[in-house]
């Protein structure tokens, strides 16, 4: 068991402390936001909240761990800030595997959000800072890089590579043996049969690429 902050005060955050204090073995100790985002009374749960700047000076690496699961805003880019901001502090940061997901002894990173009715078939590895939202198909022999956010109910056929970055909208669909290309946006129920280029956007039945760049997304 660890003593753990949770980084962010936003619904994430809430849900973060919600699963971890009834589906693991962890203590959820404080939360923690930048000094700017500070909440009037200093408290969110029934727990303290603790300026990030300086929160190593009372809660030290050495005793304390992180989890910060944050949104996909900017193509997964504030989640990877913040990830690496904390590592660059010392603290290790926890994923969060629900129990009520299924994995083959799967190798799986730092700071991922697992949750409930994933499947995670034999041989696939997932990378630091990932998230799987409810309800998602990951098939096997296949790779998912770091940065990568899956919503719900996507299904990943076997052998998939997925690139860094990449997002995936509700009810999306990955042939067999696709390569996802570093940032790649693929969109609500997009059907995916031939490999993507990077920091393309995709939606349709079957998928093609949009004019559009997934860097001019806002969400």
């Amino acid at each position: 068991m660890s003593k753990v902050i949770i980084f962010g005060l936003s619904d994430y955050a809430e849900l973060a402390h919600f699963y971890l204090k009834h589906d693991s073995q962890h203590e959820v100790v404080a939360f923690s936001v930048n000094q700017a985002y500070m909440p009037e009374g200093k408290r969110f749960k029934d727990l303290p909240v603790l300026e990030f700047e300086t929160i190593e000076q009372t809660y030290p690496p050495a005793e304390f761990k992180f989890f910060a699961p944050m949104s996909p805003r900017k193509m997964n880019h504030e989640r990877e800030k913040i990830f690496l901001e904390i590592k660059a502090k010392g603290y290790q940061l926890i994923s969060y595997v629900s129990s009520k997901a299924t994995t083959f002894d799967n190798q799986i990173g730092d700071n991922c959000f697992i949750l409930e009715d994933n499947t995670l078939q034999p041989f696939t590895t997932i990378g630091d800072n990932v998230v799987l939202w409810s309800g998602n198909h990951i098939g096997h022999h296949g790779k998912i890089g770091d940065h990568v956010t899956f919503t719900s109910h996507v299904v990943m056929s076997g052998h998939c590579d997925i690139g860094p970055y990449s997002f995936f909208g509700v009810n999306a669909t990955l042939r067999d043996g696709i390569k996802i290309g570093e940032g790649s946006f693929i969109a609500m129920a997009a059907a995916i049969t031939k490999n993507t280029d990077p920091w393309g956007v995709y939606k349709g039945n079957p998928a093609e690429k949009m004019k559009l760049s997934s860097m001019d997304l806002k969400f």
